[in-house]
């Protein structure tokens, strides 16, 4: 990933004000440079402050604005804390990218009880308390454009992640219902479904698969290499390839989108 040093003109998101959710890495961390080097004050929450604080310090070292934020989304009162954190430093929030996740590998046997509502308490929940701790500023303040992280899982079938997929696919259908909601209020509301990217969350699911293809262990290299060759574009994705559109998303170039699910995730749920 290379960032280059923020200019001014011609900035897609310029004047506007984002919260990144997980931005301590990643995708989140991806996104956030995305959306400083385009010209937004980024609020960089993550449930590592030290990691949402490296993210902050690199938007800084490009010429931007941010601020490092700690929140576990799946608490009401942090997602509240959040929003109000963020008021006080930028006034406004125009944008959420409520991307925060955990990894689980397990099928509907396997899966206990425990894993099965941590995964559903952040994936899925954690969306829905971020969505409804910012809707109130973004009605009063005339619209905003919500960004929530689903998953090609939400889409396709895959073995060996069962609560993931439960809580990728209520991304999906919340985000349908609430776009649909919203609209009159000009409240923008899209979900991004990525492939299989190479972040930390996607290796903690495939090493704790015991790097699994189909049930068959392999090392994380080979097993990355087999996903890749499923994709018609023959190759996994970057975290430039999900900022990207998040930053679209985020503009005024998708203000006639609402309610929709993309997948970005070269062709894998054409084929």
């Amino acid at each position: 990933m290379t960032i280059t040093q923020i200019t001014s003109g011609g900035l897609r998101l310029e004047n506007k004000v984002a919260i990144v959710t997980g931005a301590g890495s990643g995708l989140g961390r991806a996104s956030a440079l995305h959306f400083a080097k385009q010209g937004a004050k980024v609020a960089c929450v993550d449930i590592d402050i030290d990691a949402a604080t490296e993210t902050a310090a690199l938007i800084a070292a490009i010429g931007g604005s941010a601020e490092a934020l700690w929140a576990d989304t799946a608490s009401p009162e942090a997602n509240d804390n959040m929003v109000a954190k963020t008021l006080e430093h930028y006034r406004r929030i125009d944008i959420l990218f409520a991307n925060a996740g955990i990894p689980h590998a397990g099928s509907v046997t396997s899966t206990s009880v425990e894993d099965w509502n941590r995964v559903i308490a952040v994936n899925l929940t954690g969306v829905w308390l971020s969505n409804r701790a910012v809707l109130p500023t973004m009605i009063a303040q005339g619209g905003g454009s919500i960004i929530n992280q689903s998953s090609i899982s939400a889409l396709a079938g895959f073995s060996g992640v069962a609560a993931y997929t439960a809580a990728k696919g209520g991304v999906v259908a919340l985000t349908r219902q609430a776009a649909v909601e919203y609209a009159e209020q000009n409240v923008r509301i899209n979900a991004i479904c990525p492939g299989t990217v190479h972040t930390p969350l996607v290796t903690a699911t495939y090493e704790q698969r015991g790097g699994a293809e189909m049930g068959k262990p392999l090392p994380l290299g080979e097993a990355l290499a087999v996903t890749a060759a499923k994709y018609p574009l023959k190759r996994i994705g970057t975290v430039d390839d999900i900022a990207q559109m998040a930053v679209f998303l985020g503009s005024d170039e998708s203000r006639w989108i609402t309610g929709a699910i993309f997948p970005v995730d070269g062709g894998y749920t054409a084929a």
